[in-house]
Parts: C-alpha cells; sequence; structure tokens
C-alpha cells in the first residue's frame, strides 16, 4: 500500500513538472523556451515512469538534462509574480494566519509517520496536499493559479531542484563502491590507535566535510559511518544510538555550509532575489561551526 501511493505522488510531482515544461513552451518571453521546455519535461517523465525505463535511457535523459543545464538552456522566462502593492495588500490581510499551510506540512508529515505505518515520505506528502487545500482556505485565491505559480516557482528555482535525488543516488554508488572502506584506511593512518577524542574529531568533522561534498548529510551518513564512526568510535566503545544520531546531525552542521545543499541555501537566495547568492551560507557559518564543535564536546563526553 505504501508503495503505490509513493508512486501516485510520484506521477503527481511528474505530472507538476511536465506541466512546468508546456509553460515554458509556451512562454513567448522566455529566449530559452526549447532547452527549459525539453529539461522540466524530462524531468516530469524520470518521476513518473523513471523505476520502468530502460537503465541506458534514464541516464541518457539525465546527460541531457545536465548539458542544458551546463550550457545555461534552463532559465525563468518571463513568468512573473504578482505586483509588490498588491502583495503588500494581501499579507496586510491575512496577516499571521498564512503561516497555518506552511505549519500543517510539517504537523501532518510527522503525524502520518508517527501515528500510522504509511512513514515519513508519504507523510510528507499528505502534508503537503493539506497545505495546499489550507492554502486555497486562507488566501481564498481562485485554484487556477495553482499551476502557474507552481511553474513559476519551478522555473525560479532552476535546475538545482535536482540535485538532492542525484546526491541521494550518489551516495549509495559511493557506499556501494567501498568508498567507506578506502576512507576507513586513510584515517587509519591519521588518528591515534585507541583515541576516542581523535576518533570523535574525525567522525564528525568527516561528516561535515563529506556533506559538503555530497550537499546530503543522508548520503554522507552511511559512507562516513562505516568508514569512521564504526570503527574509531562504535569500536571503542561508543553508544551506537548516541553516535548514530550525533554523527548524523554533526553533518547537518556542513549542509550550512555548502552550496551543494541547494534546497537549503540556494534556491531561497534564487526566490528572494538575492544579490550574494552565497548570502545565506556567509550567514549560516559561524553558526554552523559552533554546532560542529558543540557536537565533539557532546559526543566525546556522552557517548563512552
Amino acid at each position: 500500500m505504501v508503495n503505490t501511493i509513493l508512486e501516485i505522488m510520484y506521477i503527481f510531482c511528474g505530472i507538476v513538472l511536465i506541466v512546468c515544461g508546456i509553460y515554458a513552451l509556451n512562454d513567448k518571453g522566455n529566449s530559452k523556451k526549447l532547452g527549459s521546455a525539453l529539461f522540466w519535461t524530462l524531468f516530469g517523465i524520470l518521476f513518473m515512469a523513471g523505476p520502468y525505463l530502460n537503465k541506458a535511457l534514464v541516464g541518457a535523459m539525465l546527460l541531457v538534462m545536465g548539458i542544458l543545464t551546463a550550457t545555461k538552456n534552463v532559465s525563468v522566462g518571463s513568468l512573473i509574480n504578482s505586483s509588490e502593492e498588491f502583495r503588500k495588500a494581501r499579507a496586510k490581510e491575512i496577516g499571521n494566519k498564512i503561516f497555518i499551510p506552511a505549519i500543517s506540512v510539517g504537523v501532518g508529515a510527522f503525524a502520518v509517520a508517527q501515528f500510522t505505518k504509511l512513514g515519513g515520505l508519504v507523510g510528507l506528502g499528505i502534508g503537503a496536499l493539506v497545505g495546499l487545500i489550507l492554502t486555497m482556505i486562507v488566501t481564498k485565491e481562485n485554484p487556477k493559479y495553482i499551476p502557474y505559480d507552481s511553474t513559476r516557482m519551478l522555473q525560479q528555482m532552476g535546475p538545482t531542484v535536482i540535485l538532492p535525488q542525484l546526491l541521494g543516488a550518489l551516495g549509495a554508488v559511493f557506499a556501494k563502491a567501498g568508498v567507506g572502506e578506502v576512507i576507513a584506511t586513510m584515517m587509519g593512518g591519521v588518528i591515534p590507535e585507541g583515541s576516542k577524542l581523535f576518533g570523535v574529531i574525525g567522525y564528525c568533522v568527516g561528516m561535515a566535510i563529506f556533506t559538503m561534498i555530497m550537499g546530503n548529510a543522508f548520503a554522507a551518513f552511511a559512507v562516513i559511518t562505516a568508514g569512521v564512526g564504526v570503527p574509531f568510535v562504535i569500536g571503542l566503545g561508543g553508544n551506537p544510538a548516541l553516535v548514530g544520531a550525533l554523527g548524523l546531525t554533526a553533518g547537518y552542521c556542513g549542509t550550512l555550509m555548502t552550496p551543494m545543499a541547494a534546497n537549503f541555501n540556494i534556491v531561497p537566495a534564487s526566490i528572494l532575489e538575492m544579490k550574494d547568492k552565497n548570502g545565506v551560507i556567509k550567514a549560516q557559518v559561524p553558526q554552523a561551526l559552533i554546532l560542529l564543535v558543540l557536537h565533539i564536546v557532546v559526543m566525546y563526553l556522552f557517548a563512552f
């Protein structure tokens, strides 16, 4: 049942992406409309039918999407937001009720994950649907604007929206290829044998750095935990549950400091039209470093 629901959700995501491609193709103000339409349409097809397509064909489609991105043939076009005056007037009218739909996404995902057997991913999809319905209720806007604004936001975020899927897959490839074992061998020559402190430092810092490279703490977790966490921390008596939890969140410190975590650091800069595209990262670096040091201290003091 869970897999069936997930497939339905992926199909809905694919439909949204293909609609984005249609909008791009019909956008006369988009000088790169053919490339943009092809990118979003291919992305939509992968969401809808990826598991059922030939693996070589899927790889070829990803290569085409990569070439379109590298050659800058994917652009926003002329899809514009409502006027600033209109947004200010509506913001004053709606007030803090505008946060209800956003909060409902997290609450819905948490509730489904905790109180049903459907899991967090299904919960996220259900939460998003609830959030969309509440958005229509709170704003009282016409549902006809949903495809347009969905398309506008997707095009505004650009090709970076595919990074989470690619990086997650890359983490699985790294783990399968035995990168963790290679890292363990390398760290064995750096970390003093039997040193809990240097083991903890190596694990936490390794998680942060590898997450900065991968852009995804979940992808880094399997590799660094196998290569550093197990032999140099858990192997010396560290509590596996505590070490694993702190190791993962140590990776999130790296998430705050990398452009590879596009959803967190690059997409907001694009949506907010910031002049400095790395402005979000620069603001987060001090906090990230402080949190990383705290992770090391907490793991060393309480994991053994």
